[in-house]
């Protein structure tokens, strides 16, 4: 079915009006669906079913909502998270500036964030799932809750973040990583990944007063 792109319609007013049957028409009764355009205009789109088919007027106005919704890209899903106004999740979002910002519970799943720089912002519960961080810059940045499971968090600089009760499960990678001062409170690791961040492990967090080494219960 082709939609018209370039026409806005109003469908307020919407009504199903039945063609009377003449001699030259098919014995199948025609329907007119009416509905005015912006600049005041009516536009009437033939509709033929037969008799035997159920189709009801509701499920027909549903079905037309649901196309003039989708041709309207002022209506699309916009927001990665309650705080954040653009759509952050699944985004190629590679040197984006998102320092200083407050991006809480912000959805960054599956995007690629390559040497993004989100130096002092707070980022509490946001979402990192499967995402590709690497070279980006998380320095001084509350990590509170945040969810690094199978994020790639290579080469980043986590100096002074603070990591309380983050997740980061599966394959999620610190390698390379500056960690000086970040706080791994409650942060579940694989045993590789303790070791690897216990023999790179110093300093103190800025904020929380705890050392990095402690942190990650290093030896």
């Amino acid at each position: 079915m082709a939609i018209l792109s370039n026409v806005s319609f109003s469908c307020s007013n919407i009504s199903l009006k039945p063609s009377l049957p003449n001699s030259s028409s098919s014995s199948r009764p025609h329907c007119l669906l009416r509905c005015s355009q912006q600049e005041g205009k009516e536009v009437g789109i033939p509709l033929v079913w037969s008799l035997g088919e159920e189709v009801s007027k509701r499920s027909l106005l549903a079905l037309v909502s649901a196309s003039l919704f989708f041709v309207d890209p002022a209506l699309a899903f916009k927001g990665g998270g309650p705080y954040g106004q653009g759509v952050t999740r699944g985004q190629d979002l590679s040197g984006k500036d998102f320092s200083g910002q407050t991006l809480i519970r912000q959805d960054f799943k599956t995007s690629i964030l390559r040497q993004a720089n989100f130096k002092g912002a707070k980022l509490l519960g946001a979402s990192f799932f499967d995402a590709d961080l690497t070279g980006a810059d998380l320095s001084e940045t509350d990590l509170r809750g945040a969810d690094f499971s199978l994020a790639n968090v290579t080469k980043v600089n986590l100096t002074n973040a603070n990591l309380e009760g983050a997740t980061a499960t599966g394959n999620t990678s610190f390698k390379g990583s500056n960690i000086t001062g970040a706080d791994f409170t409650d942060v579940p690791l694989r045993d590789d990944q303790r070791e690897y961040l216990c023999r790179i492990a110093d300093g103190v967090n800025a904020t929380t007063g705890n050392a990095t080494r402690d942190t990650l219960l290093c030896n």
